[in-house]
């Protein structure tokens, strides 16, 4: 671990005195200070099950947030073979933030697409940290396309913070390009399933997540806006994020009473980040499974079933 989340404080420190009994060790052989690095590892763990075992939503954002969390890129090069990306929505350019293309999932061609933000500052700044432009959605249009032309699954991975609000974005029509992918995604006679991998903010996840089946990672998050936005619209005052978390009920928990997703995907101790392994297969069973009870379902079937998913969507939860 090299980041370590405001509220894993206290872990770092146990961890970081770990790490220096074993440097020890390894410069000195004939200290032994072996008992005393399986004390503090153990002690570390129990503060991690503690800290993680009751989650408030506003650290459920930190942990989405997360730097060294997988990103689309990872779970393509995973998952995924014969990865064939397509670029541009031949029209003005192609939007780097928003990855897709052809590829084979479980030896099954599919079309996949994802918002990528990055690891490092070359690659988030390239990606615009995974804030597309409509460049990006209409590019995401032109996939879902070719998918359904020729019968091809189609795949979303979800990780934005929210569509790029820069000036030149809202020139070339942003709003218009986010409600195309959305209507396009209801239109699309193919099995579409997607999975909330970090974020998903506002219309920009929604372009991408209005699937037939929508995953969401235990601890990613997926609202209408950022509870700093919210809390700098209602409070006036950004600093209110914990208050406007608590509030925008955007945990998968949460989510996943209101019907607004179908499934949640469990996530290693301590968070993705800290066994991405493990959690990339998780989401490869995840996706597979969903595929498994759409494959079966007509053309129409698929269309209707998505449409009546989101005319009914909270109804569930609203009256409970």
């Amino acid at each position: 671990m090299t980041n370590y989340l405001d509220f894993e404080r206290p872990i770092a420190e146990i961890e970081g005195k770990a790490e220096e009994l074993r440097a020890l060790a390894r410069s000195t052989p004939e200290t032994d200070v072996g008992g005393e690095a399986a004390a503090l590892d153990k002690k570390a763990k129990e503060l991690l099950v503690s800290l993680y075992k009751d989650l408030t939503p506003w650290r459920k954002c930190q942990v989405a947030r997360h730097p060294e969390r997988p990103h689309c890129k990872d779970y393509i090069d995973a998952l995924f073979t014969d990865y064939t990306p397509l670029a541009g929505d031949r029209n003005f350019a192609d939007d780097h933030a928003v990855m897709g293309g052809l590829a084979r999932f479980q030896d099954r061609p599919v079309v996949v697409i994802g918002h990528e933000k990055g690891h490092d500052t070359k690659t988030r700044i390239e990606r615009n940290f995974g804030m597309a432009r409509p460049e990006g959605y209409r590019k995401a249009i032109r996939l879902m396309d070719l998918a359904d032309r020729f019968n091809l699954p189609v795949i979303t991975l979800v990780d934005t913070p929210g569509a790029y609000p820069g000036k030149g974005a809202e020139e070339r029509g942003q709003a218009e390009a986010i409600a195309r992918a959305t209507e396009k995604c209801l239109q699309i006679g193919v099995p579409l399933v997607s999975v909330i991998i970090g974020e998903g903010g506002s219309g920009g996840a929604v372009a991408f997540a209005t699937a037939n089946s929508v995953a969401m990672l235990e601890h990613s998050v997926y609202s209408v806006i950022s509870p700093e936005g919210c809390a700098s619209i209602l409070w006036k005052d950004a600093e209110k994020m914990r208050e406007a978390a608590e509030a925008l009920r955007l945990t998968a928990q949460d989510l996943k009473k209101l019907a607004v997703i179908d499934r949640i995907i469990a996530e290693p101790l301590g968070g993705a980040h800290r066994d991405r392994a493990t959690t990339i297969g998780a989401v490869g069973d995840a996706i597979a499974g969903m595929l498994a009870e759409l494959t079966p379902l007509k053309r129409k079937a698929l269309i209707d079933a998505r449409r009546k998913k989101f005319l009914t969507m909270g109804a569930k939860g609203l009256a409970a």
